[in-house]
């Protein structure tokens, strides 16, 4: 449970005075601008990180497991958004090794749900939770109508590759045969997720591809992990400084693959290293021009558009990985959670009409 200092309730306080700022008056404040790649990074995330980088909990994969934890979960609650909702409640969702936490959000009770989207959190498969992603799941069902069901999965060290991923993939199963439990029906269950989540996602949706009650109706990846197998050029322009860096990823996949049950070159652990993407469900795939996982989330991309797969590709330029979460200080974390939501609702519509819009 996080006890926030007087501390913790200022930065809190500042993150979202920051975020409200115009641009203009924060490129004043923060002086030169921030450019790699052709891409500037936004104002109010550059005077963020001065602050951020700072912190003790900047470098969190020296800390103790416990403490690196703690500080994923206060830097949630630091950016969280305050949206109410019809419904948000905790559950219990049955696995094939017994249950899992989970928790769900509508806007609405009165009315049949638009959609249901599965969705599982960042933290390298190591940290976060059902908290942490709570932001961003708030945001997209306030401004989707869709029911979101977040998943709290097993985490590595104590439950390395393939738990967690078990965990997700019986998550949408559940999901889908009692989709009428949160309003919906099985054909509009999609699957979705940020960072280690959104590799989660991408994984779920090749796992039951060819499910005989129905693979995912769509996929939202947010800044995923697609390739752990190797570095790509973004781990060499933002491999420090720019929130999550190589070595944290470098530290996430040795807890992950700890078990020795997978290696990084398995599909199911990088999925841009599949034979064959075909026939996987209509993918959004959002990245951030500030990432060290930035280049293999567009790769895997346009491997999805390449294979025939419907995808959308967009890149949050002047962004750092895991902004998604920052929709209480952010507005561009509202608004680029709110287009992945819309995105899901068209290309639902397009699959009840026959691909017509």
């Amino acid at each position: 449970m996080i006890r926030p200092r007087p501390q913790d309730h200022l930065l809190r306080w500042g993150a979202r005075a920051l975020g409200s700022l115009p641009r203009a008056a924060l490129r004043v404040a923060n002086g030169r601008p921030v450019v790699v790649d052709g891409h500037t990074l936004h104002p109010a995330v550059q005077a963020s990180l001065r602050v951020m980088n700072d912190s003790p909990g900047a470098h969190f994969e020296r800390l103790p497991l416990d403490e690196a934890r703690a500080h994923i979960e206060l830097e949630a609650w630091t950016f969280a958004s305050g949206i109410r909702l019809a419904e948000r409640s905790d559950i219990e969702i049955p696995t094939r090794a017994g249950t899992v936490p989970g928790r769900v959000y509508r806007a609405r009770t009165d009315v049949a749900a638009s959609g249901i989207i599965v969705y599982f959190h960042g933290g390298g498969w190591v940290l976060g939770s059902v908290d942490s992603a709570d932001a961003t799941c708030r945001t997209l069902a306030k401004t989707s109508g869709l029911t979101v069901v977040s998943v709290g999965y097993r985490l590595a060290p104590e439950s390395p590759f393939p738990a967690g991923l078990h965990d997700g993939v019986d998550a949408f199963r559940w999901v889908r045969d009692n989709a009428a439990r949160f309003g919906g029906t099985a054909e509009t269950v999609g699957v979705g997720g940020e960072s280690a989540g959104g590799n989660m996602a991408a994984v779920v949706a090749a796992v039951t591809r060819d499910d005989a009650g129905g693979a995912p109706a769509f996929q939202i990846l947010f800044c995923p992990v697609t390739d752990l197998s190797r570095e790509h050029r973004s781990y060499e322009l933002f491999r420090d400084g720019f929130f999550l860096t190589a070595a944290q990823m470098h530290w996430y996949a040795a807890h992950y693959l700890s078990g020795g049950g997978g290696r990084a070159e398995d599909p199911l652990v990088s999925p841009l290293r599949a034979a064959d993407l075909a026939g996987l469900a209509p993918a959004y795939v959002a990245v951030s021009g500030f990432d060290v996982l930035r280049d293999e989330g567009v790769a895997y991309a346009e491997r999805l558009e390449a294979a025939g797969v419907p995808t959308r590709l967009v890149t949050h330029t002047d962004q750092i990985h895991g902004f998604f979460n920052a929709c209480g200080a952010l507005r561009d974390a509202r608004e680029a959670v709110a287009d992945a939501g819309r995105w899901a609702l068209d290309t639902l519509s397009a699959a009840r009409t026959g691909g017509r819009r």
